[in-house]
């Protein structure tokens, strides 16, 4: 199965070089940030610790000359750091990056590079933020590019072809690993060391990246990319916004702290019975709140009890998700049912 995979491969490449031969093949914004798919470790079977320098964007393209069968590779170097290092200035230049490079009419997509840590944040932001149709795939790596069976290559490379297939366009910002395609509003990465951490839990993924053509099978319905209503181009900064973690016996002190400190917005994954008053305390002085949940998968409903005190659900949103699109909608809105209606409809 193996060799006949390779072969499928193999043929695809051939008759990609045969179709392109006589038209000019696809531009592709590489906007890269960094992250594992960046990394080298101090020797091939270091796969968890790689602090051995970072690669660049010319060894990326270098150490795979298939691209040149599929596309035209623009560069666009963003940063070289691990995702954890991602800050709201990072990810508005690479927002506003994409946005100037797909409007011009040659290019058909972009590629970002990024450490999966907090991949599925960014791809979110990207989902929210893009101005565009056309694809934007954000793809990484569980594996350094200096180990053994690294899964760094592939990847970029399917991420490119992914880019450049008519059936991404409008599907919104996508991800890619492990061959699987994804909407970035529904992944989450699920796993700390395997290559199949990527998992669309409750909704599945869209598509596959195989060896003998990409494949979707269905497209997300939530509002995204060139219908969103948030635009980033004239923002320098973000409202600051904190999420708070629900257990039991836990104190009160954590969001007391962060309202001193001048949060804007809390997201709270789950509940306990001592943030009751500290809510409260919270919204007294404008800060929002959006009550979410620590489970990994299912809707925090609403209830008239919860919507009557301002709280607004998350929907099916993980907490970091819930934060980006909260940190997003309060540069428009404080208003607690506006901000329902947003989450309600990203």
């Amino acid at each position: 199965m193996r060799r006949a995979g390779l072969l499928s491969l193999i043929a695809f490449f051939s008759l990609a070089s045969a179709v392109h031969a006589s038209e000019p093949l696809p531009k592709i914004g590489l906007f890269t940030t960094g992250g594992t798919i960046q990394s080298k470790g101090a020797h091939r079977l270091k796969l968890a610790e790689y602090s051995d320098g970072r690669v660049t964007p010319a060894e990326l393209l270098d150490d795979l000359p298939e691209l040149k069968k599929i596309a035209q590779v623009e560069v666009h170097e963003i940063s070289n750091i691990g995702s954890g290092g991602m800050t709201t200035e990072l990810l508005l230049k690479l927002a506003k990056g994409l946005n100037e490079s797909l409007a011009k009419s040659d290019v058909a997509g972009a590629v970002v590079t990024h450490g999966t840590g907090t991949l599925e944040e960014t791809a979110y932001f990207l989902q929210l933020t893009v101005k565009s149709n056309k694809p934007v795939v954000v793809v990484g790596s569980m594996r350094p590019w200096s180990a053994i069976s690294r899964d760094g290559p592939l990847n970029l490379v399917n991420a490119v072809r992914v880019a450049t297939t008519p059936a991404a366009i409008g599907k919104g910002v996508l991800v890619l690993l492990n061959d699987t395609i994804h909407s970035a509003r529904f992944v989450t990465k699920n796993n700390t060391t395997r290559v199949e951490t990527f998992v669309s839990r409750e909704i599945g993924p869209l598509g596959f990246a195989d060896s003998d053509r990409i494949v979707f099978y269905r497209a997300p319905l939530t509002i995204h990319t060139a219908k969103s209503e948030f635009d980033v181009s004239k923002l320098t900064s973000l409202p600051q916004v904190d999420i708070v973690y629900g257990y039991q016996e836990a104190s009160r002190a954590s969001v007391d702290a962060l309202v001193a400190e001048g949060v804007k917005g809390l997201v709270f994954a789950d509940s306990s019975p001592a943030y009751g008053k500290a809510i409260q305390a919270a919204q007294a002085k404008g800060v929002a709140i959006v009550q979410g949940d620590r489970k990994g998968s299912g809707r925090v409903l609403l209830s008239e009890r919860t919507a009557g005190r301002g709280v607004v659900s998350a929907d099916n949103l993980n907490a970091q998700k819930a934060r980006v699109l909260l940190r997003l909608a309060l540069t428009k809105t404080t208003d607690a049912r506006e901000l329902q209606r947003i989450f309600n409809t990203y």
